[in-house]
């Protein structure tokens, strides 16, 4: 379809957000307690994942972007761009004519239907091609996640919430340091190092020969030290690519501050994390990751150039004034690597205030003196040392080592803190007991080793050419390549586990689909096909045992294989395997199979990746992995894909704000899948006032379902009773047969209840009058179609007619938790 853009923003969405922007409070209290001058009702439409058109939403050829602009944007039917002015032309004039009995015969204009809009933001995760490439950062967006995923505490100022966020920071650490250490391990020490340094290789590849001793004669290029420096250019270049991709995707996606607003009293003792004031606005804290993370890269190469310099100067007794130079380098890397330390550990998040500062001196000086410190290196490893040969490999196992090392101890104390943190608050529905954020850290740390290991094989693979001509990367990584066929081993048995259960499951959804549609006309087929997608739909609630399984084991494994790491090392040759013949057999076969799997995965990881680039179907594949995984604001890691939430939370809140000031009219948020989410959390940051006045409307949402299980902290139990408390009314439509949406699971004792019954799907089993087609089975789509929609939406704006009396909600100012219905049946 046609997207109809031509018409400018009315004249109302201007004025709407000049008021929402004001700095009078009594105007802004008095705004949003105004009764409307028309029965004016509006349903602000957000979509899910994946994306859509306006048109699709609205259904309607010809729509209209009253506000917003190419990246997200608010749009409505051509017919309602001026509803509000003419609801409110016509009560006035109803009024003049004291048409009381027309008026009631005829009803105004949109006094029975609200307004449409839709809110777009599918260009904020999948417009762009440019965007494949972010599959690139995802073990940085996994350990982002892992931030997230702490139990529920009371007060999170607690100093165990605090030391769950620093050590998943330094574990975000290690990662930034992994990758730029891989980078360094192909460009300085298999490139420039053993190739350039071996003739053979050397003549294979003759890109490399101005840096080779024998092709090139002794060139002022052939000397190791200044072919390291060289070649540090390339993972130089890759930190300086992370920094500015970084800076440029807040500047486009999250740099839209939120309403600002101070915490009321009835929200000091809140629990939902997403209400605070500065909580979609990680300014200082990303920008000081930012610049920490990227003197770590720059430290990372200046060392790996620096140390070699300074241990050939130590090992031959070169010059005394350079081997005391080399000292102080490495003291000055030592220093560097405690004040970046220093600077990760100092500060968290800041989520109680807008917070719109930034550490000047911080965020100017670091970088620049990583970038001094990696000159001088330079400059002092390209000294003339015309004795100088490379031979071997640069020492690189002990870096790979320690990175490993430090990965483990830090995943498991970050298991330690989290089962604290669980025991003061359990909870049967939160994933894994609590241990959600250590497995994925877990994770992250696995993928991040997986593709460095696979980067530095498959090049040194390349390099090589037929064997032999160079020694290949640190035994570690190869170590690491042997745990892979386990491990898969490992995937196939949970995937053959998940099969066994979704066949149980298929008879018993059977036996419940024919208990369902007893009266109708019996059809085998059609029973079996509802059944299989209602069993295939609960195996998402079976993903945290399949996550929590593969976490452990590859723990153990990468221990295994630091172990035989540090073993190859102390006993080089056959004993390294081990004594008996087996035993070395099979590692060695591991080792060999490990290597070609990264290298396969490698290519399909590239290949789709490029495949994303230049095919729409496969670029909003992975737009669907971003709308999930970067919901989240980057409190982690600051090269992690940006956060598309904090520009899609503030929009809504200007919009929701803006709009219920202005007419004073009643809102029904409607939210669809990952829309539900957006829809939440920007309910939370409305002011109270304004939140009594909004209805929510959720469907096929994974508020509870996923979220809740998986971030207990911020969509917990506590969090969605509040929630629904604080808003005048909302509702929640699901379908046995979704895989992603759930009921919410929420207490009643008198209030209205959100979940409905789950809804029939699909709406008719056999042929009948009104669907004389067979009938589709939607699972997670399309809930709009179903009559329940529309008849939830209108109980919705009834209780919201500003004529109307809302009735008292027993318990809901006392706060207190009310013993919980029994859970409907799991989607």
């Amino acid at each position: 379809m046609e997207r109809l853009q031509g018409h400018a923003p009315t004249n109302e969405a201007n004025e709407a957000q000049e008021k929402a922007s004001g700095t009078d409070e009594a105007n802004e209290v008095r705004g949003s307690e105004r009764r409307p001058t028309a029965d004016t009702a509006l349903e602000l439409l957000v979509h899910g994942v994946g994306g859509t058109t306006p048109q699709e939403m609205l259904n309607d050829p010809r729509t209209v972007r009253i506000t917003g602009d190419d990246t997200a944007a608010v749009f409505r039917r051509a017919d309602d761009v001026d509803a509000e002015k003419n609801a409110k032309r016509n009560a006035q004039r109803n009024a003049e004519k004291n048409a009381e009995k027309d008026a009631a015969q005829r009803p105004e204009e949109h006094r029975s239907e609200p307004v449409p809009e839709a809110y777009v933001w599918c260009n904020l995760t999948s417009g762009n091609g440019s965007r494949a490439l972010w599959l690139l950062l995802l073990p940085f967006m996994v350990i982002n996640l892992a931030h997230w995923m702490r139990p529920t505490v009371s007060d999170n100022r607690k100093p165990a919430v605090r030391l769950y966020g620093l050590l998943v920071r330094l574990a975000g650490l290690t990662l930034t340091v992994l990758l730029v250490a891989a980078a360094c391990e192909v460009a300085l020490d298999l490139a420039a190092w053993q190739c350039a340094g071996t003739q053979k290789c050397a003549e294979e590849h003759s890109w490399l020969g101005f840096l080779s001793p024998a092709a090139s004669g002794d060139s002022w290029w052939s000397q190791p030290g200044r072919r390291l420096a060289l070649a540090s250019l390339v993972p130089a270049a890759l930190t300086c690519l992370l920094w500015y991709l970084s800076h440029r995707t807040w500047s486009a996606y999250e740099s839209q501050q939120p309403m600002s607003r101070e915490i009321e009293p009835e929200e000091e003792n809140s629990r939902a994390g997403l209400g605070r004031p500065g909580f979609w606005y990680g300014r200082r804290l990303v920008a000081r990751l930012r610049v920490a993370h990227t003197a770590a890269g720059l430290l990372t190469v200046a060392a790996a150039v620096g140390t070699a310099a300074a241990r050939h100067d130590r090992e031959t007794g070169g010059p005394a004034a350079l081997e005391a130079f080399g000292l102080l380098l490495d003291a000055t890397f030592v220093a560097g690597a405690v004040v970046v330390l220093w600077v990760v550990c100092r500060r968290g998040r800041s989520e109680h205030r807008l917070d719109r500062h930034l550490d000047a001196a911080l965020v100017r000086w670091l970088p620049v003196g990583s970038v001094t410190l990696l000159a001088v290196t330079l400059v002092y490893a390209g000294w003339s040392r015309p004795e100088w040969r490379s031979d071997h490999r640069l020492p690189g196992d002990t870096t790979f080592g320690t990175i490993a090392l430090v990965q483990g101890l830090l995943v498991i104390a970050l298991g330690v803190v989290a089962h604290v943190l669980y025991r003061a608050h359990p909870d049967p529905r939160t994933a894994m007991r609590g241990l959600a954020g250590p497995a994925v850290a877990m994770l992250a740390c696995a993928l991040g080793g997986v593709m460095s290991g696979g980067v530095s094989q498959r090049v040194a693979d390349w390099l090589d050419g037929t064997g032999g001509t160079i020694e290949g990367p640190p035994v570690l990584l190869t170590w690491q390549a042997s745990v892979i066929p386990p491990l898969l081993l490992v995937v196939l048995v949970l995937v053959g586990w998940l099969a066994r259960r979704t066949v149980l499951l298929r008879r018993v959804e059977t036996a419940a689909v024919e208990r369902a549609y007893e009266n109708e006309p019996k059809d085998d087929t059609r029973t079996r096909r509802i059944a299989s997608v209602r069993a295939m739909a609960s195996l998402t609630d079976r993903a945290p045992r399949i996550i929590g399984v593969t976490s452990i084991v590859t723990l153990v494994l990468g221990g295994l294989a630091l172990a035989g790491a540090m073993a190859t090392e102390e006993t080089p040759g056959e004993a390294a395997h081990g004594a008996y013949p087996v035993v070395r057999g099979a590692a060695e076969t591991a080792q060999a199979l490990g290597s070609w799997l990264i290298g396969v995965g490698f290519i399909l990881f590239v290949t789709w990746g490029r495949r994303a680039y230049k095919d729409q179907s496969a670029r909003r594949t992975i737009g669907i992995l971003w709308d999930v995984g970067t919901f989240w604001p980057r409190a982690a890691h600051p090269f992690a894909p940006p956060c598309y939430a904090e520009r899609a939370v503030p929009d809504l809140t200007w919009r929701i704000a803006g709009w219920t000031r202005a007419t004073g009219g009643r809102l029904v948020l409607s939210g669809h899948s990952q829309g539900s989410v957006l829809a939440a959390a920007a309910a939370w940051q409305l002011k109270p006032s304004v939140r009594k006045r909004v209805a929510l409307l959720t469907y096929g949402s994974p508020l509870e379902r996923l979220y809740g299980r998986w971030f207990p902290a911020h969509f917990g139990p506590a969090a969605l009773i509040g929630l629904h408390r604080d808003v005048d009314c909302w509702r929640n439509l699901y379908r046995a047969t979704d895989p992603i949406g759930g009921p919410m699971r929420l207490p009643v004792d008198g209030d209205p209840q959100v979940d409905r019954e789950a809804l029939e799907d699909p709406l008719a089993y056999g042929r009948t009058e009104e669907h004389p087609l067979p009938a589709p089975i939607l699972g997670h789509s399309d809930y709009q179609a179903d009559p329940a929609f529309a008849e939830e939406r209108e109980k919705l704006l009834a209780r919201l007619r500003p004529d109307a009396v809302p009735a008292p909600r027993p318990g809901g100012e006392s706060g207190e938790p009310r013993a919980p219905r029994t859970a409907p049946p799991a989607a």
